[in-house]
């Protein structure tokens, strides 16, 4: 695939009280759950992106946009990213977030995740969660008339894909025609890639070892959205097929969390498919490496690769404060008090 990509194109805002695409996504999609890249269409997913961009550069006009709106957190997992950008964005937006740590007691163990989602929705304006299974996510929106943000499961990592996309859009001025390459284990944040991707009009290419490769109903899906929007999605086992005039190349840990006892037998699969020099040196010329976080130095990318001049790793980090800042403006009403519009509030959902 040809490349389409064009270093430092301007990037061209439309003031967002003025914005069509932003309102009528903010209309659309405040008061609902966000548990997977799937749940937003390919215009709610580009508004959130112009919205992101629009924080990051004018984060004072957002200071009081959500005022009072209380967060809470609920992680089974550990986090560095994922806690500090919720918690900073929603901060440095009025609001207030609230930390529960269930590490060492998972959702549902206690009290029913039903039981939990309808009490947690009496207090606060908004529930993320960061858990093992995704079924806890779909239980806990079912049962919630606040919206559920889906910070991370075994089946997908939304908002990680997001701010990803987001950082593409910097560096390129727009993703779609964009080649994407993800090189590694086809897991949940493979998943939200392909999702994004796809609503973006972005070609990826995922290339895993035989038996690793991403759910194949996610497949299907980003597929479906991918003939949609006028791109591709291809899935091949060749790393150095699958770099060759990429605009991006992403990998991530090849034991993610929960399968630390497969390091042993991970190591020497995943060894072929090291980002390192030369599988970058396939790549555009322009290209950049991509990583989640955290890596594992010279495991899944070497040193030279995580550190070099094409790495965007922590322009990858930083974006995710103001992707999920975006996301949960849209969420919450926010986006339509940036509009000078009346604010409704959010009005509880009806589940029948």
């Amino acid at each position: 695939m040809a490349s389409k990509a064009t270093l430092e194109r301007p990037y061209t805002a439309v003031p967002v009280q003025k914005d069509p695409d932003i309102l009528a996504a903010a209309a659309r999609m405040a008061g609902e759950d966000m548990c997977s890249i799937a749940d937003l269409s390919s215009a709610e997913v580009r508004a959130i992106l112009k919205l992101g961009h629009d924080v990051k550069r004018n984060p004072r006009e957002y200071r009081h946009a959500l005022d009072a709106r209380q967060m809470v957190l609920m992680f089974e997992k550990a986090s560095l990213r994922t806690r500090l950008a919720f918690e900073t964005g929603i901060n440095t937006m009025g609001g207030n977030a609230i930390f529960v740590d269930h590490t060492s007691s998972p959702l549902g163990e206690r009290e029913s995740v039903a039981d939990v989602a309808r009490n947690v929705e009496r207090w606060v304006d908004i529930i993320v969660l960061r858990t093992y299974a995704h079924d806890t996510i779909v239980e806990m929106a079912a049962n919630s008339r606040v919206p559920v943000v889906n910070a991370l499961s075994d089946f997908e990592h939304p908002c990680q894909a997001l701010a990803d996309f987001m950082t593409l859009e910097e560096h390129f001025g727009s993703a779609a025609g964009l080649n994407f390459t993800y090189v590694g284990d086809g897991n949940n944040v493979c998943h939200s890639l392909m999702l994004t991707g796809a609503q973006l009009g972005v070609n990826v290419t995922v290339a895993t070892p035989r038996g690793y490769s991403p759910d194949i109903e996610i497949v299907t899906l980003a597929r479906d959205i991918a003939q949609t929007n006028s791109c591709e999605l291809r899935l091949l086992q060749d790393p150095q097929l699958a770099a060759e005039n990429a605009d991006a190349i992403y990998t991530d840990v090849c034991v993610s969390m929960g399968f630390e006892h497969e390091s042993t037998k991970r190591a020497p699969i995943f060894r072929p498919f090291q980002v390192n020099d030369a599988l970058m040196q396939k790549a555009s010329p322009n290209a950049v490496f991509m990583h989640c976080l955290p890596a594992r130095r010279n495991a899944e990318v070497t040193d030279a690769v995580l550190d070099g001049p094409q790495s965007v790793v922590f322009d990858q980090a930083e974006n995710r404060m103001h992707a999920q800042k975006a996301l949960l403006l849209m969420l919450l009403g926010g986006a339509k008090r940036i509009s000078n519009s009346r604010s409704r509030g959010i009005q509880p959902r009806n589940r029948n």
